[in-house]
């Protein structure tokens, strides 16, 4: 699972993650247990987009709703108890995952294949991306193109506070993806 096992005979969900209202596109092409929870997904895609794990998630799938339950909301299932072959089954199929409901990131997940373990390998994999995550907290994909918007012009006058805040390893192009963890 995240640490690279899987249970014998479980099949491999190929999802391709787009993140909604971002041009030009930033995505990945992930490989992933079908038995892993949802849960599971959401710490995969923290790492493979880019993302810190700082702020609240969310699944909608066939128009239910999966994330961190705590009771109170009781349309909101509890996404560790969940398990993604469960609720997800077919190709081409599409999901919403949400995160950081105040800056509104929403990723587009369609399940490309479904295919059989391949002896050996390790999985969750990252097959291919484009496209650098966009830095935290920089106001979702409208605060996202304005920082870019800011960067690319070095006479803007919030240019040096920009560049001061996103850092000098700041990229917006695709770097490889973390190994498998």
């Amino acid at each position: 699972m995240v640490n690279g096992s899987t249970l014998a005979n479980e099949n491999i969900y190929q999802l391709k993650v787009t993140l909604k209202r971002i041009k030009p596109p930033i995505w990945r092409r992930i490989q992933v247990p079908s038995g892993i929870t949802l849960y599971k997904l959401h710490k995969i895609l923290q790492v493979v987009m880019g993302w810190h794990n700082r702020h609240l998630y969310q699944f909608i799938i066939n128009g239910s709703y999966y994330g961190e339950s705590d009771g109170e909301f009781l349309e909101v299932k509890n996404a560790r108890r969940q398990k993604l072959k469960d609720v997800v089954s077919r190709e081409k199929q599409r999901f919403i995952y949400k995160y950081d409901f105040g800056d509104g990131w929403e990723h587009e997940i369609v399940v490309e294949k479904i295919l059989p373990q391949e002896p050996g390998k390790r999985y969750p994999v990252c097959l291919k991306g484009k496209g650098a995550c966009p830095p935290e907290d920089c106001g979702g994909p409208w605060g996202y193109a304005s920082l870019l918007n800011i960067l690319q012009n070095p006479g803007h006058p919030e240019y040096e506070d920009m560049q001061a805040w996103v850092g000098e390893d700041f990229v917006t192009g695709w770097q490889d993806p973390p190994k498998n963890e």
